[in-house]
């Protein structure tokens, strides 16, 4: 069902003279989705997120929001905020002056945007900052300020742009949980720019898969990890190996991979290398035709030499041992 909230992509194109950097997109996100773009570098992720915000021209096609055309309006009257990888605030003024900035040049009374920009620093758990300015802050405190400022205008969509790649992995960690929080709480769309598949995966209610300026799947989360549709998808995600058999090329997840008898086996294959990795181990084997692939284990299922292993996919389990017993409890995705 629409609403007067949705963000919605029609035909919507980018050029860079004779490059083609975004091409003739189109998706529909409901009003209140937290919506990750996912892609590697030069997709045309970050070149949508600026068509939407109104700092990239869009060459053809429409953003619409609620219906309402906002490809050609300015910045600030497009209902849009964006939260830049940058951060991007001003190093001469104090936390409060920041988040406060944008209603300033709106040219709201002092008091009113000093309170307003309080109730912000709030929310994101920065009250007592207030009177800093950025270079006292660290990475996360920083990116904090910068949410705020974001979404003092109270914008309907908020947009970020690979807004924790600048982190440590464990503050990372954090942020998202707190990206998410802030989401839920104040029910708006959030469009998320990333290249990183734990990232998107745990924040997003829908993935938007993009590559070589086209999506290439789109969906629920949960829909575009458990059936990827195209060898790029299934790999990208990060979980996934693609291998020809003889019956086509296959997508198989790393984690349902076991090691198992010679006999009971569908592939064989070689070691080639084995990474612990603290809850697991990655072992990575080479196949039928020298093709390489990665199984996800836990250090028991370990059981054969290291020379060789076979892998096949479980369909029972014995739950009291937690040991795979036959084989295809799900059939391999063709791509």
């Amino acid at each position: 069902m629409r609403s007067d909230l949705d963000l919605e992509f029609v035909s919507l194109t980018k050029r860079y003279g004779e490059t083609i950097a975004v091409d003739a997109i189109n998706y529909h996100f409901n009003a209140g989705t937290y919506a990750c773009l996912l892609g590697p570098s030069g997709c045309g992720k970050s070149s949508t997120l600026r068509m939407v915000a109104g700092h990239e021209s869009v060459s053809d096609g429409s953003v619409l929001l609620g219906g309402r055309d906002i490809s050609h309006l300015q910045p600030a009257k497009r209902g849009t905020a964006m939260m830049f990888q940058s951060y991007a605030l001003f190093p001469h003024l104090s936390v409060l002056d920041n988040v406060a900035f944008s209603l300033r040049m709106r040219g709201v009374e002092t008091d009113a945007r000093q309170k307003r920009a309080r109730e912000m620093l709030e929310l994101v758990d920065m009250s007592e900052f207030a009177e800093r300015i950025p270079a006292q802050l660290s990475g996360g405190q920083q990116q904090r300020v910068a949410l705020a400022r974001a979404l003092i205008t109270e914008p309907q969509v908020l947009l970020l742009d690979e807004p924790l790649s600048a982190l440590d992995p464990f503050l990372r960690v954090r942020m998202r949980a707190e990206l998410k929080r802030l989401q839920r709480e104040l029910g708006i769309t959030f469009i998320h720019v990333t290249h990183g598949q734990d990232e998107a995966l745990a924040l997003a209610d829908e993935i938007v898969v993009m590559n070589a300026a086209k999506i290439e799947q789109a969906g629920k989360t949960r829909e575009v990890f458990d059936a990827p549709k195209t060898a790029f998808v299934a790999r990208f995600l990060g979980s996934h190996n693609v291998i020809s058999l003889a019956e086509g090329k296959i997508a198989i997840r790393s984690d349902a991979l076991s090691v198992g008898a010679p006999e009971s086996a569908r592939l064989q294959g070689k070691i080639t290398n084995i990474e612990y990795q603290g809850t697991h181990v990655a072992l990575t084997a080479t196949v039928a035709g020298d093709q390489e692939v990665t199984a996800l284990l836990s250090e028991p299922d370990l059981e054969c030499g290291w020379s060789h292993l076979i892998w096949y996919f479980p369909t029972e389990f014995n739950h009291r041992q937690g040991r795979p017993h036959g084989l295809e409890r799900d059939h391999p995705r063709e791509v």
